[in-house]
C-alpha cells in the first residue's frame, strides 16, 4: 500500500525548492517543440529513454515529413518503427503513437483544437484510456501542449523529493503529485518552469548514484532534512 505524504513544512519546501532552482539556473525554455503534435509526439517517445534520443527521432520524423497527425495516421507502423528507433522500445512507441491518433480521429476528428477544449479532468481521464499513456505522460501533454496546470510527475522528482524527506520511498503518483500541486499557484507557466528546473537538478546533480549535493542548489536544505 502505497503512503500519503505526511511530513510536515513539506508544503513550504516545495515553494522554497522552485525558488532556489530558478534563482540558480534561470529559465528553462522547456518543452522544446514548435507544433502541440511535436510535443505529444515527444511526450510519448521520451518515455524510458534520454532526451537526447528523442530529438533523433524527431528530426527523423520531421526529415521524413511524417509530424502531423494526418501524415503519421497514414504511416505504416514499420516505417515509424524504423525512424523512432533511436528513442528505443521503437516497435511498442509506434504503436503508442498509433493509438493516440486512432483515439484523436475516434473521438475528435483528428483535431487537437477540439481535444483540447475538454476541461482538464475529462481530457486527462481520455489521455489514460489511451493504450500506452500513463500518469506521466498525459499530464506532460496536457501541461505542455494543452498549456494547462497539471503537475508533472518523474524520476527525477520521486528521486529528489524522498532524498529531502519530503515525500516517503514508497510515495505513489498522486500523491507526489498533490504535494506539489496543493504547495503552489494554479499556474501553467510555474509548474512548466518547476517541471523543467527538476529535470535539470536531476540530470545535473541529484543523479541516481554519486549525487552532486555538495555543489547542488538544494544541498543546504538536504542537511535541513537529515
Amino acid at each position: 500500500m502505497r503512503r500519503k505524504v505526511k511530513k510536515a513544512g513539506a508544503n513550504k519546501a516545495v515553494m522554497l525548492y522552485y525558488k532556489s532552482l530558478f534563482g540558480a539556473f534561470g529559465p528553462q525554455g522547456w518543452w522544446p517543440g514548435r507544433t502541440r503534435f511535436e510535443i505529444i509526439t515527444g511526450a510519448i517517445l521520451t518515455q524510458n529513454t534520454a532526451w537526447t534520443n528523442v530529438e533523433k527521432a524527431i528530426w527523423n520524423l520531421k526529415s521524413a515529413r511524417l509530424l502531423t497527425p494526418e501524415k503519421m495516421r497514414l504511416a505504416p507502423v514499420s516505417e515509424l518503427s524504423a525512424l523512432i528507433r533511436p528513442a528505443g522500445y521503437f516497435n511498442v512507441k509506434a504503436k503508442r503513437l498509433k493509438n493516440f491518433i486512432a483515439y484523436l480521429y475516434e473521438k475528435h476528428g483528428g483535431s487537437l483544437a477540439r481535444l483540447f477544449k475538454r476541461d482538464a479532468e475529462a481530457l486527462r481521464a481520455e489521455l489514460l484510456g489511451v493504450n500506452g499513456i500513463g500518469p506521466e505522460t498525459a499530464d506532460s501533454i496536457i501541461l505542455y501542449a494543452a498549456r494547462r496546470p497539471e503537475f508533472v510527475i518523474d524520476a527525477y522528482t520521486k528521486r529528489i523529493s524522498t532524498r529531502h524527506a519530503l515525500a516517503p520511498h514508497d510515495v505513489g503518483y498522486d500523491d507526489l503529485k498533490a504535494l506539489f500541486t496543493g504547495s503552489l499557484p494554479l499556474d501553467t507557466r510555474l509548474f512548466n518552469e518547476y517541471h523543467a528546473l527538476i529535470v535539470k537538478t536531476g540530470k545535473d546533480y541529484c543523479k541516481r548514484t554519486n549525487p552532486r549535493c555538495c555543489e547542488c542548489p538544494l544541498g543546504a536544505f538536504l542537511k535541513d532534512s537529515e
